[in-house]
């Protein structure tokens, strides 16, 4: 019985791709053959509609060409600004998409989907920004012509003569909500171009000379309805899935070729190729994959040679999987709204009445669908190797099948001494399938067979002789022959079934291990090791992975002499596969396979068979095939990642050069504009007191003093980011280093208090004198800064534990960031809109000399206001103080 319920996995794809829909805009695009049949007019009609139905609508952008008609659509509908981008050395009005977003119009009309941006937009083409209008949950109408669709490109590039470079992928097309066809007959198309309503008058002449002729405006026309006739299709066809309808619609007609793994069913492909010629529809070859013992070679290298004659002459292969043939078909069929079946037809002596059965039940099952037979020739031969092995396979399990047999024979008649007749059948029911699960259906059935002759001959009266005295037992040997030769089948089956679920899960698991394995790797020697621990061993042959440059020219990771680069250009040039077992530059050693991605091709993966050739076993090659998609993707997220790198380094360092652009130029500029300002003063005034002379030279030493200390930082940040902090230690005393340094601060700590608290007893510390000296500076500079006149500032030191502590605090405002630690970032001031001068690198290249010398430096807010700032360094192990100052006496008594 069929079953009225839609295939899960369908409808899951179907409800799938509605959710996706749910959450993103409506696209709906105007259609046409050409310019000029009115596309962008019933747009605008369509755009006025909705706005009458209530809903907000905008003109993102329309291209008029001049159109009094198209204009007048325009009027009452919002017009959105348009954004001046610089495009060619002059300026152009452009698509304002962040305008557009922001708009909030809930439909917005964007003319000529398939537009290329000006250099510098937000995207390359128009047909992205509708995808992140989309994106935004805002419905967009647009429109397109036929020659603008990617896969049509080039077949309307050889109507017209001229090649289209603007295209728009086919798959914006598919996913369009809705699709509207504006069609208009060439001659009146042509009429209204005479008429000047589709070029401006001084372009008609060119246009009817060149595109606008009237052979090519027909193939225009029948290309663009066959478009919109495929999607209409798919559509249907989703509907169909939805709805779990498995009558065939004929509303397009689709052959399907169904063919056996024998050489006679490449005619039938050839046939099919014919008649699909003549009726213009597609076809599909199919071939139904049984379940069967052994490993028929001939058959599957046949088969593998009918897929590849089927894929050259434009067909689509299927290999399904089922158990009854007719069923498997048919369901097939149905899902694929079949609407002819070629069947084959052998000719001469019909000794095969299945396939008449098959004929019978397709057309009794299916009476909507066309069958077509054809006459083939050999037809028997595909049924011969279903059920027959290797002829050494056979005698072997045939051998081991007769000797179980006897095995079984001879513990029956031991048996029989304690268990009665009627038991000992199952013994030899246990035996048949035994020998059909580990020997196959023909073994099994051989079993049957010779279980029940053993039987016969061995312990039903008379013994030793095929004549039975009871007619009971004729029946019992008829029921044991039956069912002996069922259970032997579905053994077999159940094995061959195991056999073909465990071939399924070793394929699936190592794909999943590969996958899994790729999704980890950041590097391309990641994705090496993957192929070459992974893959090599799962296909037994040797696999290269030839990487581009940023050349584009490949470039082998491994064995490069292994490998002929050429070939492995070529395959990465035109993304085909090539090399051995191909069609293409077959003379090579390895097979080259294409690692094709999203975006582009990301490599080639050369294979190198161990033995003379590569296996043609199809499993194996869609497992390669599903590597090398893995191993694409792979690659294209690791080309992604190192672009987003350097992206991300690129804009940090435009930060940082900003940053020190903006501070450089404000905080230079003061002490320069004050000094020359001061030097002026000097020059201008002759009859000046010498104590004004002295404050005034006072002053342009400060401003000095104040410039070289900021250029000083700059440049001892630079130094130590990139050479490192070189340091000189010696043994000093910390009281002398803090002294030192508010000797060389006094004039910027003035009129503010300072403090000291320094114990006496305190060891010395092993530093680069100089440089602590400079975070000292650094720190008094700071506090000077953001403290008033009249505050104090202390210092104040100690040892506790291994370390030594020194605090700078004030009792100034405080803190003026909750994250002290971000006080110590370049660039970074607590006072953003401040008039007080300054880079913001002092703070940093304390902590930077502090961290070199092994130590650490801190901000915290003092309570209730104030900041103090801690230095904290190793203590080390001082020298001993008394006994040099002993040793100095004795020398100096000696003196």
């Amino acid at each position: 019985m069929t079953d009225p319920r839609p295939d899960p996995d369908d409808l899951l794809e179907v409800v799938k791709d509605e959710d996706h829909r749910s959450k993103r805009g409506q696209l709906k695009i105007f259609f046409g053959a050409c310019a000029g049949v009115g596309k962008t007019f019933a747009m605008l009609q369509a755009a006025r509609q909705r706005q009458a139905e209530g809903v907000a609508v905008g003109i993102g952008i329309v291209e008029t060409h001049g159109r009094k008609d198209t204009q007048e659509l325009m009027e009452g509908l919002s017009v959105l600004p348009r954004k001046m981008m610089s495009g060619n050395g002059r300026p152009t009005a452009e698509f304002d998409l962040d305008g557009a977003l922001a708009s909030g119009c809930r439909l917005l009309v964007v003319d000529e989907l398939a537009h290329t941006n000006v250099a510098g937009s937000r995207h390359a083409k128009r047909w992205q920004d509708v995808e992140e209008l989309l994106g935004a949950g805002i419905d967009v109408y647009s429109a397109l012509n036929v020659q603008h669709l990617d896969s049509l490109n080039d077949i309307v590039g050889g109507i017209i003569g001229v090649r289209v470079r603007e295209t728009v992928p086919d798959r914006i097309f598919d996913a369009a909500t809705d699709v509207i066809l504006v069609d208009l007959p060439p001659d009146d198309l042509l009429a209204r171009m005479n008429a000047g309503k589709v070029y401006l008058p001084v372009s008609i002449e060119r246009a009817r000379q060149n595109f606008f002729r009237r052979g090519n405006l027909i193939a225009l026309r029948e290309l663009a309805l066959r478009r919109v006739a495929d999607r209409v299709n798919s559509d249907v066809r989703t509907y169909r899935v939805s709805h779990a309808i498995k009558t065939v619609w004929p509303t397009r007609e689709l052959l399907m070729v169904c063919v056996s793994a024998d050489r006679s069913q490449e005619k039938l492909v050839r046939e099919g190729a014919r008649l699909a010629q003549r009726l213009h529809a597609k076809w599909i070859v199919v071939h139904v994959d049984q379940p069967y013992h052994g490993d028929d070679t001939r058959a599957r290298e046949t088969l593998l040679s009918i897929a590849a004659s089927a894929q050259a002459a434009g067909a689509e292969f299927a290999n399904v999987p089922g158990q009854d043939v007719a069923e498997t078909l048919l369901d097939y069929a149905r899902k694929r709204n079949v609407t002819k079946l070629i069947v084959g037809n052998p000719a001469g002596r019909s000794f095969m009445p299945f396939r008449l059965r098959l004929q019978e039940r397709i057309a009794r099952a299916a009476p909507e669908m066309g069958v077509i037979l054809l006459s083939v020739n050999d037809a028997g031969l595909a049924i011969k190797r279903r059920v027959a092995d290797e002829p050494q396979g056979y005698a072997r399990a045939l051998v081991i099948a007769t000797l179980a047999c006897g095995a079984t024979t001879a513990a029956a008649a031991w048996l029989l001494r304690v268990f009665d007749l009627s038991n000992v059948v199952m013994l030899f029911l246990m035996t048949v399938v035994f020998v059909a699960m580990r020997l196959g259906r023909v073994a099994g059935a051989w079993a049957a067979l010779l279980s029940v002759a053993c039987f016969d001959f061995f312990f039903v009266e008379p013994r030793l002789s095929f004549a039975v005295t009871d007619t009971q037992y004729i029946f019992t040997f008829a029921l044991m022959l039956v069912v002996a030769l069922v259970i032997s089948q579905l053994a077999a089956r159940m094995r061959s079934e195991a056999r073909v679920a465990r071939a399924g899960e070793r394929r699936a698991s190592a794909l999943a291990r590969i996958a899994r394995d790729l999704s980890s790797a950041i590097k391309v020697e990641q994705v090496i090791s993957v192929c070459r621990d992974a893959i090599t061993p799962l296909f037994g042959a040797r696999v290269i992975l030839l990487v581009p440059d940023k050349k584009e020219r490949l470039v082998s990771t491994e064995d490069a002499g292994l490998v002929d680069l050429s070939v492995a250009q070529w395959t990465l040039d035109h993304a085909q596969e090539a090399g051995l077992g191909t069609q293409t530059l077959n003379a090579a050693d390895a097979l080259y396979l294409p690692l094709k991605a999203s975006m582009a091709t990301r490599g080639v993966l050369a294979i190198l068979p161990t033995d003379a050739s590569l296996s043609n076993d199809p499993d194996d090659r869609r497992l390669l095939d599903a590597c090398c998609s893995s191993i694409g993707l792979a690659l294209e997220r690791i080309h992604f990642v190192e672009v987003a790198q350097d992206t991300l380094v690129r804009m940090e360092g435009e930060k940082l050069r900003n940053a020190l652009l903006s501070a450089v130029s404000h905080d230079l500029k003061t002490p320069l504009t004050a000094i020359r300002g001061l030097a002026e003063t000097l020059e201008h005034t002759r009859e000046l007191p010498e104590d004004d002379r002295s404050d005034l030279a006072r002053s342009i030493r400060v401003q000095a003093d104040e410039l070289k200390r900021l250029v000083s930082n700059l440049l001892d940040l630079a130094r130590m980011q990139s050479e490192g902090v070189r340091l000189n230690k010696e043994w000093h005393s910390l009281s002398e280093i803090v002294g030192s340094a508010l000797a060389q601060s006094a004039a910027l700590l003035k009129p503010r208090t300072i403090r000291t608290n320094l114990p006496a007893d305190l060891p010395l510390v092993e530093v680069d004198a100089p440089l602590i000296e400079r975070v000292l500076i650094n720190l008094f500079d700071n506090a000077a800064k953001y403290t008033p006149p009249t505050s104090t500032i202390t210092v104040r030191g100690g040892a506790s534990g291994d370390s030594m502590y020194l605090v700078v605090e004030d009792d100034g405002p405080g803190l003026p960031t909750t994250d002290p630690d971000a006080l110590f970032e370049p660039f970074t001031r607590g006072q953003k809109e401040s008039s007080i001068t300054g880079v913001g690198l002092g703070l940093a290249l304390c902590r930077s000399i502090v961290a070199a010398h092994g130590g650490n430096i801190r901000a915290e807010a003092r309570k209730p206001h104030g900041a103090a700032f801690e230095i904290r360094l190793p203590l080390g192990a001082p020298p001993e103080i008394e006994s040099e100052a002993v040793n100095d006496q004795a020398t100096h008594s000696d003196r």
